[in-house]
């Protein structure tokens, strides 16, 4: 029996040794409960095991199959880039590869000028929510002192 680990580093992030194989994954940005849960019942690796006690061997599988789960034959509506762009492939991005490939998803979209780009360029909402009373985060709502100050500066 190895020792175990209480901090495990996976994909640029530290992982909680003494929490869940399933949960300690689901950390990861990108891996969300369902995903791990996939990848593990690929990998046979009990669901019950904290993730401080696997081994060497075990993590670097886990860390294979993070950044390639179509291999392990996990279905491709489960990833998050599916008929992507550029390789008109189905991807899985993680971490810091989620954040750019959002960024230029955005990027793109703002730059040909469709109806979510326009929204997003905006700061508007882009998913049809209402926009009449809600999604003022942000915004100052009322009027500004300089209105008022011109006001009673006229009036006298």
């Amino acid at each position: 029996m190895s020792e175990f680990n209480y901090i495990i580093r996976l994909e640029g992030k530290d992982i909680d040794g003494t929490k869940k194989v399933v949960p300690a994954l689901s950390e990861l940005k990108g891996i969300g409960m369902n995903l791990a849960h996939m990848i593990i019942s690929s990998l046979k690796i009990d669901p019950q095991l904290h993730f401080g006690s696997l081994n060497d061997d075990q993590v670097n599988k886990i860390m294979i199959a993070c950044q390639d789960p179509g291999k392990l034959g996990i279905p491709n509506w489960a990833l998050n880039s599916r008929k992507d762009l550029e390789t008109g492939t189905d991807t899985h991005y993680i971490s810091s590869d989620l954040q750019m490939n959002l960024k230029r998803t955005l990027e793109r979209e703002i730059r040909i000028g469709s109806w979510r780009g326009v929204r997003h360029s905006l700061g508007l909402t882009v998913r049809g929510q209402r926009t009449r009373t809600s999604g003022r985060k942000g915004r100052s709502v009322g009027v500004k002192k300089s209105v008022l100050r011109a006001g009673a500066a006229s009036k006298e």
